[in-house]
């Protein structure tokens, strides 16, 4: 008799409101639907949306091997992964949870600096609407905050003060 392949365990992933039209399974489930990764370079002063951050595959992290401490990458370049939970509102969508992680890559060694448990764990974060960017450069934070804004004013506008604070350079 042949061998089954083993099951692999994933994540089950819930698309639109896990609650609609029933309050059973699913009901409180964070979705995945409502968050973007966006990528800053910090020396170009761009941010991008990149959906394969999501799984740690964006095109900054492609063929980068991730070392534990920045000091073994002492010529890396500096970018920032931000996750964006965007939520809705009745006055309309708002930028509700941000929070940013670190990362450096220097592409001629193939290398990078970054906390994978960070990554996660302020992505958790931002799906339950905390902000989290005090610890960003101020050039960092003037990128992301006209990103925002260029990308929907609304969103920026309806978004709390504590973001919208967080982000303004002193």
């Amino acid at each position: 008799m042949e061998e089954q392949p083993k099951k692999k365990l994933g994540f089950n992933i819930i698309k639109n409101d896990p609650t609609e039209g029933h309050g059973g399974y699913g009901a409180g489930v964070l979705t995945l639907d409502n968050i973007a990764p966006v990528i800053i370079d910090v020396e170009a002063g761009e941010a991008a949306v990149d959906i394969g951050a999501m799984h740690a595959r964006s095109t900054v992290e492609r063929g980068i091997k991730f070392l534990k401490t920045k000091e073994e990458v002492p010529n890396a370049k500096p970018y920032w992964l931000v996750w964006v939970t965007i939520e809705p509102t009745q006055a309309g969508p708002m930028y509700a949870g941000v929070t940013a992680c670190e990362m450096t890559v220097d592409r001629e060694i193939r290398r990078g600096y970054k906390s994978l448990p960070e990554h996660v764990n302020r992505m958790d974060k931002s799906l339950k609407r905390k902000i989290i960017v005090d610890h960003m450069d101020d050039r960092s934070k003037e990128i992301l905050a006209t990103f925002l804004k260029n990308h929907d004013a609304g969103m920026w506008e309806r978004s709390s003060g504590e973001l919208k604070q967080g982000l303004t350079v002193q």
